[in-house]
């Protein structure tokens, strides 16, 4: 096909364990899309040689793309493998250990065998000078600037090659860290640098020195693969802005994303969640649970009213991440916006074992993309959720991704008797019911912990099921925790890439600024409002922006006096006067019942921080009302074949049909849809139609 210039068109890429997505919108809104395996060591050359090979197959010139959106898991792996940065850490005398302070807390009060994560800055790198700031912002000992080049000499010296700089109460007044950034960029221009004054301006010594050292941690890896990757699209002919998702669901450009790392380390799941609010209006369903189920982790987020549901703490650790609202202590901080997901380490290539105890565990652990699940053929020999539902009769028996991926059944069924069955004394059918069964058990860990956790009845919510593996879970979650609908997107297998392309730009600003809203000063308050409005505009102007593109909104982060947590709360507009203040009162009062469960009408709120958000609004996002897929060419489906629905009970001779057979009309389960990237299981007693937007709308019954 030969390749059309006209400009335009856009590409979104998701870096997962096992597959790379990528979806390519057209400007009269076309979506094509791929899957490709990808590249563990190397993740930007999936990423580079899935989009040469999707841009050839639909005749679409390099030099046409004007906009690569791309969400990568480069920051949590990076930490989940401590493969970051030497790191080293400058701060106050006297304050060299409060990365091993942390919080005082474990995540769970009862458990004896949890060991504190270890801080990513040794405490050999972690190295004291002379400064000290007052809480008011007043100096008490000036900055050692010789104190500043021996240590970081010493640091240096012993290998170090990037740098956390994080002094006492900076937040007040941030003139010692700035004095030692300027001077560590005269002497060492080369030398990663991140200050806590620039990257967390918040109070709190612990929050704010952790998000800075983890964002030093993964600057150099960062900066390097970004660079690698902009590098190898230019190769291919693409020279467009590249743009990644951060945490809160927004996009960044490179170069932001490659100072401020740690503001991109959950932009996997991100794009998918902000993907499914957008979606979610688009089908008159303002209330959902996005749960996205991929090849290495399950996610899900709580969606209210359209809104996402955003924190501005998060906890990575493994085996469940979650924001740290209640559960504290269990990994790495970060002080960042970030949405509010759960995190769990079971996804279609989680593997399955017994242990010493006889107990079958599933996950975290995951076979990847190599060598995959066993009935990949590639060399795995363990078994894992997707081999399980081979042997069950839910995936296809032959071939996944439209015929390019092909599967072997009897290698599926050897390891689940090897490792699973034999050891338990149990069939292989039963054995893959049991990994099934935990697997759902970890999920709907998930799913509580973002709505029965945060004081909200799953029960009044829908279930957006996305990822290349939720559709296979969906209704048997729904029917755990009583959810009333599931909703499977368009694109399932791909709706994180699709959701980028429905993502803006968003850039956010905090000041300090504590105060009781009973004597609050507006004036005061204004002021500090005025500064950020001037620090968000200046921002979106200089990324080209222009003021119809722009849109700024503003929060006060608030508590009862004597806490330590608390809650975001939007402001109506850039200037407080005295119904704001009551508003912004009364609004916390809700929030905070909403979440805990009671609210102190005698006590009157303080504000801890004033933030601002500062969205650009892309030209050309994705319109879920106009946008049509374009599947690559493969066989229609249709049949049928033999499955097992519940232990114990024979198998079922179930229809299979292609996505496109479901119409607005419902049509019972048992029944099997598949597409190219996606298989939908609809076991007996769910039923299923297509809305307006191309969702098929699950209705989960009782099985």
């Amino acid at each position: 096909m030969p390749a059309t210039a006209q400009p335009g068109a856009r590409i979104a890429v998701d870096v997962g364990g096992t597959f790379t997505d990528l979806v390519l919108l057209t400007p009269d809104d076309r979506m094509q899309v791929s899957k490709v395996s990808s590249t563990t060591e190397r993740p930007d050359a999936a990423v580079v040689e899935g989009t040469a090979a999707l841009l050839q197959r639909a005749g679409v010139a390099a030099d046409a793309v004007t906009e690569v959106l791309h969400g990568t898991t480069v920051a949590s792996n990076t930490i989940l493998q401590k493969a970051g940065a030497r790191t080293g850490l400058l701060t106050t005398r006297g304050f060299r250990d409060v990365l091993e302070i942390a919080r005082i807390r474990t995540p769970e009060m009862f458990d004896l065998t949890w060991d504190k994560p270890e801080p990513l800055v040794p405490r050999r790198w972690r190295l004291e000078v002379d400064e000290r700031m007052a809480a008011d912002g007043s100096v008490v000992t000036p900055l050692d600037a010789d104190g500043v080049r021996a240590a970081v000499e010493r640091l240096l010296a012993d290998g170090v090659d990037s740098l956390a700089v994080a002094f006492i109460n900076s937040y007040a007044n941030p003139a010692h860290e700035l004095q030692a950034e300027e001077l560590l960029r005269q002497h060492w221009p080369q030398l990663p640098v991140s200050v806590s004054a620039r990257v967390l301006p918040e109070i709190k010594e612990y929050e704010r020195t952790s998000t800075t050292v983890v964002n030093a941690y993964l600057q150099p890896v960062m900066r390097t693969y970004l660079e690698r990757l902009q590098a190898g699209l230019a190769e291919i002919g693409i020279h467009a802005p590249l743009l990644v998702i951060a945490s809160n669901g927004g996009v960044a450009s490179a170069r932001a994303t490659a100072e401020k790392p740690v503001f991109s380390v959950g932009s996997g799941p991100a794009a998918g969640v902000a993907g499914a609010a957008r979606l979610g209006l688009a089908s008159d369903q303002s209330d959902l649970i996005a749960f996205d189920m991929g090849g290495t982790t399950a996610k899900a987020a709580l969606i209210e009213g359209g809104r996402l549901t955003l924190t501005n703490e998060y906890e990575f650790r493994e085996g469940i991440s979650t924001s740290s609202r209640f559960i504290k202590a269990g990994g790495y901080m970060m002080k960042v916006p970030a949405i509010d997901i759960a995190e769990v380490g079971a996804g279609g290539g989680s593997v399955a074992e017994v242990d010493a105890g006889g107990l079958l565990k599933v996950g975290p652990h995951s076979a990847g993309a190599d060598p995959g699940p066993a009935c990949y053929g590639r060399g795995g020999t363990r078994p894992t959720v997707t081999d399980a539902s081979v042997v069950l009769g839910y995936l296809n028996p032959r071939h996944l991704a439209g015929g390019a991926l092909e599967i072997d059944a009897d290698l599926a069924a050897r390891a689940i008797d090897e490792h699973i069955a034999v050891p338990l004394g149990i069939d292989p059918i039963a054995a893959a019911h049991g990994i099934r069964a935990v697997a759902n058990a970890n999920m709907a860990r998930a799913l509580r912990a973002v709505s029965v956790e945060r004081g909200r009845d799953p029960r009044d919510v829908a279930l957006m099921a996305f990822g290349g593996s939720a559709a296979l879970h969906a209704v048997d979650l729904a029917r755990a925790l009583e959810l009333p609908q599931v909703l499977v997107p368009a694109l399932p297998g791909v709706f994180t890439a699709v959701g980028m392309l429905a993502s803006d730009v968003e850039h956010h600003f905090v000041r300090p600024f504590a105060a009781s809203l009973h004597d609050l000063d507006l004036a005061t308050a204004n002021t500090v409002l005025g500064t950020l409005t001037e620090e968000a505009g200046h921002t979106l102007a200089a990324e080209g922006f222009g003021d119809a593109q722009r849109r700024i909104t503003y929060q006060a982060d608030l508590r009862y006096p004597g806490q330590s947590e608390a809650l975001t709360i939007g402001l109506d507009g850039e200037r407080l006067d005295a119904a704001g203040v009551a508003a912004l009162a009364g609004d916390f009062q809700a929030a905070y019942e909403a979440s805990y469960g009671y609210a102190s009408s005698r006590e009157q709120p303080e504000i801890v921080n004033l933030r601002a958000v500062a969205t650009g609004l892309r030209r050309g996002r994705l319109r879920f009302d106009a946008a049509r897929a374009e599947m690559p060419a493969t066989a229609k489906h249709a049949g049928e074949r033999t499955v097992s629905f519940s232990r114990g009970e024979p198998p079922i001779a179930t229809p299979v049909c292609d996505r496109a057979a479901i119409g607005a009309t419902p049509v019972p389960g048992p029944l099997i849809v598949e597409s190219y990237e996606s298989t939908i299981l609809l076991p007996p007693g769910a039923s299923a139609r297509c809305d307006h937007v191309d969702n098929i709308v699950i209705t989960p019954g009782q099985g």
